[in-house]
């Protein structure tokens, strides 16, 4: 089996990594499996330059192919927040629920039709002496006025599926691998991995 970095400590994406990586033959490592794994900062201002910096960093410490993604929510209500500040829109410590609160506030005035919004992930993939190649992925949807759901992770439990009305929460893992933007991004880089 090849070996694969995913770089993240979160938990939810390397689950979603090792579902979708494994049937092509790789060994899926994280950033948990690095307990002194250096610390990139996100300086970039789109989701491609975050996973470019994250991807590059942890593939010359580990001289090691790698994957980074960044990924979040863009709703257009809000002029595309919260966009790269997603897992810190509330504040420095990365609350998933102090996040989805802050959304649903901010869009306690708007009407069902102007919560349109996307799940982005821009996937890079580092390999030591080679150049960084990137892919964009996106899922569809719109903003629930209430949580709803379970499962997933993030903002799942208030992004509704355009047509169904569930929101990702409420999807199983297999449903929401293949509609995700993570999976759309994964779909589009399986040819690099090769």
């Amino acid at each position: 089996m090849k070996k694969i970095i995913i770089a993240t400590k979160n938990q939810g994406k390397v689950k979603e990594f090792e579902v979708m990586l494994a049937p092509l033959g790789y060994h899926v490592q994280s950033l948990l499996d690095f307990p002194n794994s250096i610390d990139v900062e996100e300086t970039g201002q789109t989701f491609e330059e975050n996973s470019i910096l994250k991807a590059e960093a942890i593939s010359k410490e580990y001289q090691q192919m790698t994957i980074a993604d960044d990924s979040g929510l863009e709703v257009d209500y809000l002029n595309g927040e919260p966009g790269v500040y997603s897992a810190r829109y509330a504040g420095p410590q990365k609350d998933d629920q102090a996040n989805i609160d802050a959304v649903l506030t901010k869009l306690e005035n708007a009407e069902l039709n102007e919560r349109k919004a996307r799940f982005v992930c821009a996937l890079a993939i580092s390999v030591p002496g080679q150049q960084t190649q990137t892919v964009i992925g996106t899922c569809e949807g719109y903003i629930a006025k209430e949580r709803k759901g379970q499962g997933g992770f993030g903002y799942d439990p208030i992004f509704c599926i355009d047509d169904s009305g569930k929101t990702m929460a409420e999807l199983t893992k297999e449903e929401k691998n293949k509609i995700s933007h993570r999976a759309d991004a994964l779909r589009k880089i399986k040819d690099l991995l090769k």
